[in-house]
């Protein structure tokens, strides 16, 4: 195989997130190659002046790839498009792709791509965020014309005695396991975990077990299969994608009913 004539993917990711590269890598099977740039780290600000920031400086972000011929790009990052409102985020995209000669989405827009193709219209969402920035997300999904049935709050697991500590990125596939348990997932919803940082495939795999008819999603999953979409020019999966992407696109084929298993 001639690894430099596969279709690249550009990759925008928040400094610190340690998640986004490996599951993407995994879902494409190296069957892409992915670039990666990230934003400029921001010491000593707040999370929304943070989230803010990476809206400012997307487009100079993505300009870090120079030259480089990419074949398409995705902002992995969910929380900085939800401030943007569903019309925000899908018009900045359309800008950024104008600018860049190549298609760019996010992730907030793949994901409600994959929603569309799968008729999925009710989300349970699972988020590892604080409560303001995961009431911005179940906002962000209902003005985009989606029925959030519940939320379901996944903090990474604080020291003894101490508060809530949400952090994304030290979530662990046992709590994602216990919090969707003890939460009682309402019947004939779509579950949706939200942000790139958080890590789900493996959670993902026994979720399908416990609950082999339930609908799936999540930032990176969704992100992953509109980049094999876009990049393949329509094709979709293809023989021999990884199950996750190939039970999405059997689904949106179908239009619905989609089983992650793995």
């Amino acid at each position: 195989m001639d690894l430099l004539s596969l279709p690249r993917l550009g990759l925008v990711v928040p400094p610190e997130n340690p998640t986004a590269e490996p599951e993407f890598a995994t879902l494409l099977d190296h069957r892409v190659n992915v670039y990666t740039a990230r934003f400029p780290t921001t010491p000593g600000i707040g999370l929304r002046d943070m989230l803010e920031s990476y809206n400012r400086v997307l487009p100079e972000t993505l300009g870090q790839f120079g030259g480089m011929r990419l074949d398409g790009a995705v902002v992995a990052c969910s929380a900085s498009h939800y401030l943007l409102g569903p019309d925000g985020d899908r018009a900045f995209c359309a800008e950024l792709s104008a600018r860049a000669g190549f298609p760019v989405t996010s992730s907030t827009q793949a994901v409600l791509a994959a929603c569309d193709a799968l008729g999925v219209r009710r989300l349970t969402l699972v988020s590892p965020y604080e409560p303001w920035l995961t009431d911005t997300s179940r906002a962000f999904w209902e003005r985009a014309g989606l029925v959030v049935e519940g939320t379901v709050s996944v903090p990474a697991r604080p020291a003894p005695g101490a508060a809530p500590h949400y952090d994304p990125y030290q979530v662990t596939t046992a709590e994602i396991l216990d919090r969707t348990a003890a939460a009682g997932l309402p019947a004939g919803t779509a579950v949706m975990f939200t942000g790139t940082g958080m890590g789900t495939l493996a959670a993902l795999r026994e979720l399908a077990r416990r609950e082999p008819g339930r609908v799936l999603l999540t930032s990176n999953l969704a992100a992953a299969w509109w980049a094999r979409r876009a990049l393949a020019g329509g094709a979709g999966a293809g023989a021999g994608a990884h199950p996750l992407l190939a039970r999405l696109e059997t689904a949106a084929g179908d239009g619905g009913g989609v089983t992650a298993v793995v």
